[in-house]
């Protein structure tokens, strides 16, 4: 068991390096984030249609010592405050991990605080305790670029995956949709806005609510592709907007639809949504509606849903308060982490 779990007050400076965010947030008591920085990197990959690893990487190397400062700065601490160094140590892009995580074992080093790796999909989940007084066990819909899942959160540290994705994450999804329609990187909200242009014109491929329950997005995506060479083979327009609005009706619905289904099966009505497409407002609707049948809803603020430290400092915490031990000095990073 770990020197703080009995602590009153526990503040956690965090860093998140996983993918194209470089970030650093002082949260305390895993409810109240004290500041909270993210250097994105968008604009430098949008010109390549997406995410490029090694460039990532180098990147998180020239910001992170500087967004580390800023974090510090805008909350008001100095190393004295601070309790513990927390860091998203898998899942993600190898490279790009591990200039936080050795930058994370660097400062714990240096100033003597114990460190936490942290998962990027528990971070992701954790984004919902911030500002809320949200508590297990709960239900949460995972639906980021890398993931799509149904959880059922046991405990702070302890998920059980009840539903997931037979291929595409939701968000990878999105962004493979916006490249065949010729929107830039990132794909979710390019296609949020261009679909509220358009109509729901184009049934795509739906999965079954059978016995077994999962998520899948090759099927939605192909329908799309070959739309877009059929209509291109008889020299038609392209209709962008609807394919939008119908492309994200049919991916949004599955999420819904999957999560409500679980929810009534296991008779659990707190329900939670986490990761990047969490942020889309035509899922939020969605979910929303489920309140009428009883459900309590849970989604993060909308600048919590993407990539940040924030959400990997309120993981920590509780991590922390279940009297994990302290991670070694020699954590390493990992490119996946299983959901449990």
């Amino acid at each position: 068991m770990n020197s703080l779990c009995e602590k009153q007050n526990i503040t956690v400076l965090a860093i998140e390096s996983s993918c194209d965010e470089t970030a650093c947030a002082v949260v305390k008591n895993g409810r109240e984030v004290l500041s909270n920085v993210v250097a994105t990197q968008i604009e430098i990959h949008r010109r390549f249609g997406g995410v490029v690893p090694e460039i990532a990487s180098r990147n998180h190397t020239l910001a992170i010592e500087n967004v580390v400062k800023e974090a510090m700065q805008k909350a008001g601490v100095t190393k004295e405050d601070i309790d513990a160094v927390a860091v998203t140590y898998g899942a993600g892009l190898l490279g790009a991990l591990l200039v936080g995580v050795n930058f994370a074992k660097a400062l714990a080093f240096a100033w003597g605080k114990p460190l936490f790796g942290v998962s990027h999909i528990k971070g992701h989940i954790a984004a919902n305790y911030i500002g809320s007084d949200l508590k297990p066990p709960y239900l949460c819909l995972l639906a980021s670029g890398g993931h799509t899942a149904v959880v059922k959160v046991e405990d702070f540290d302890k998920l059980t995956a009840i539903a997931t994705s037979r291929d595409d994450a939701a968000g990878e999804a999105f962004d493979k949709v916006a490249r065949v329609l010729g929107l830039p990187y990132p794909g979710g909200p390019e296609i949020q806005k261009l679909a509220e242009q358009g109509r729901v014109a184009f049934e795509m491929p739906k999965v079954k609510l059978g016995e077994e329950l999962y998520f899948s997005y090759s099927g939605i995506k192909t329908f799309v592709i070959n739309l877009a060479h059929k209509l291109e083979q008889q020299g038609a327009p392209l209709p962008k907007a609807d394919i939008a609005a119908s492309f994200q009706e049919a991916a949004v619905g599955q999420l819904a639809d999957v999560t409500a289904e679980i929810s009534r099966r296991l008779g659990i009505k707190k329900i939670a949504i986490a990761g990047g497409v969490s942020a889309n407002a035509l899922l939020r609707s969605r979910f929303d509606e489920m309140r009428k049948n009883g459900c309590e809803i849970f989604y993060p603020k909308l600048c919590y849903c993407t990539d940040n430290a924030a959400m990997i400092g309120a993981a920590a915490y509780f991590l922390i308060r279940s009297g994990a031990e302290e991670s070694p000095l020699s954590l390493d990073a990992k490119a996946t982490v299983p959901l449990e």
